[in-house]
């Protein structure tokens, strides 16, 4: 993503738009265009490639995704995360399949609390429902057809008694007889499949050293397999694409102590319990977990291989932070300037400049991309200081982050006891008005930088005070 003008958020920056990237799944009719695109794309995602190579995924995909339609294509995505070297769980739930044997033999589901009640006759459904489903998943990861993405891909699926349960008993009065929560994850067992290239498939069954069979939740198996593995990552495919806030936008990104609000506002329901154990995961050492929709070709491609994804992300550590500049920032800022630079929108700043004047900025890291930046130059012998280099990746370009940014050289700019911030610009003095500046002129400037206006540039002179 090659940075430009930011219509409203840089300094000296252009007032024109940029097209966003085409949708997944939508290209140009041009060819050269397409190639292009597809030549960019795989670009960008080479260091997710890099990055999650040789890591622990584990996949939760619920029985309402196994009887989608785009059942076959979340297939194959995961055939891809094996060809580029990720170590693959697949957790597969039941609730569906369980209901139509249920109704088929004449059957009334009773729950509590909402967990299935699994007397003997619905676990003779629930064994059916599982067996029928674990042997449909290992026949469709064993597909080698010609021309398909499965070709050549000859998968080895493990599937056995890898998860210990135990009977949840009796709550409220109400026995639950056989169903169960996860005891123990044969963390061993499962690492050994996964060192020799082999896709581990947990289905919503759990033994006791009894030998006895307990119906579990898939979400409590995934949970409990991506603790137990130390995977890193946890992936939760539900109906939406993922959390959706009061409105119906989605929420890409979110801290587990975010997360209880979250809950409260939805209540009991199945995007509550995806919810839950996202944050639960993250907060007994799982890195991340991502909410995806196995409804939307292509959603678990694009929420790991792009940069904002397309699901709700759940993290312990900060994904977008605001923070000042360090000297290994330099090739970040550099990539992100030049483009402004080369378009005569910046004044150009050597490496050099940049090394020695680091500690001047403040910028906005997203992912480990720098996405926006701005500087700060005190004036001297004066209290003054001049707001410079403000510029946002085209990208992320209404994300009010030009605001934060200036939010924080203001807050820079009276921490070393400035009292007035000139800006110097050619192209947005629209956005400085709304913000407070005022209308200056070359003579308002302290002597040290009125020495240095270039009346070539001609720029726009505001302050405002602070």
């Amino acid at each position: 993503m090659s940075p430009s003008p930011e219509d409203r958020d840089a300094a000296t920056q252009g007032l024109s738009a940029t097209p966003r990237p085409t949708g997944a799944g939508s290209y140009p009719i041009d060819s050269g265009s397409f190639m292009h695109d597809y030549v960019n794309w795989l670009r960008h995602a080479s260091p997710y490639i890099n990055s999650h190579r040789e890591r622990t995924f584990v996949v939760m995909l619920p029985g309402e995704g196994v009887a989608h339609p785009n059942f076959g294509n979340i297939v194959h995505d995961l055939v891809l995360l094996h060809s580029l070297g990720v170590r693959l769980v697949l957790v597969h739930g039941s609730r569906p399949q369980i209901e139509a044997r249920l109704s088929a033999r004449g059957l009334t589901p009773h729950f509590h609390r909402d967990l299935r009640i699994t007397d003997a006759q619905t676990l003779e459904c629930v064994i059916d429902a599982v067996g029928h489903l674990r042997v449909a998943i290992e026949a469709r990861l064993s597909m080698d057809l010609a021309a398909s993405p499965m070709q050549g891909a000859r998968l080895r699926v493990s599937s056995g008694n890898y998860v210990t349960a135990r009977p949840i008993g009796v709550l409220d009065g109400v026995d639950y007889h056989h169903t169960g929560e996860v005891r123990r994850i044969d963390r061993k067992g499962i690492g050994r499949q996964l060192d020799e290239r082999n896709i581990v498939l947990l289905s919503p069954l759990g033994y006791s050293p009894t030998g006895e069979i307990f119906n579990l939740a898939c979400e409590d198996v995934a949970m409990r397999a991506a603790i137990d593995l130390a995977a890193d990552k946890l992936i939760l495919f539900g109906a939406e694409h993922g959390l959706l806030d009061e409105s119906g936008k989605l929420i890409r990104e979110l801290r587990p102590q975010q997360v209880p609000a979250h809950l409260q506002r939805l209540g009991s329901n199945y995007q509550a319990e995806l919810l839950d154990a996202a944050a639960h995961a993250c907060r007994a050492g799982v890195k991340r977990s991502h909410i995806v929709s196995y409804a939307e070709d292509g959603a678990l491609l694009t929420e790991l291989f792009t940069r904002d994804g397309g699901g709700t992300l759940v993290d312990q550590e900060q994904f977008e932070q605001l923070r000042e500049a360090s000297i290994k920032d330099v090739g970040g800022l550099i990539d992100l300037i030049t483009p402004l630079e080369e378009q005569g929108i910046l004044v150009r700043r050597s490496r050099e400049v940049l090394e020695r004047e680091i500690e001047q900025f403040s910028l906005v890291e997203r992912d480990g991309l720098i996405i926006a930046c701005a500087a700060l130059y005190p004036i001297a012998d004066s209290d003054a200081g001049e707001l410079a280099c403000l510029a946002v990746n085209p990208d992320y370009r209404h994300g009010g982050r030009g605001d934060e940014l200036l939010e924080r050289i203001e807050e820079r700019a009276r921490a070393a006891g400035l009292k007035t911030l000139f800006v110097l610009t050619t192209r947005t003095a629209h956005w400085f008005r709304e913000r407070g500046f005022e209308p200056s002129g070359v003579e308002r400037l302290p002597a040290a930088r009125a020495s240095l206006y270039n009346f070539q540039r001609n720029s726009k002179i505001f302050e405002k005070t602070l």
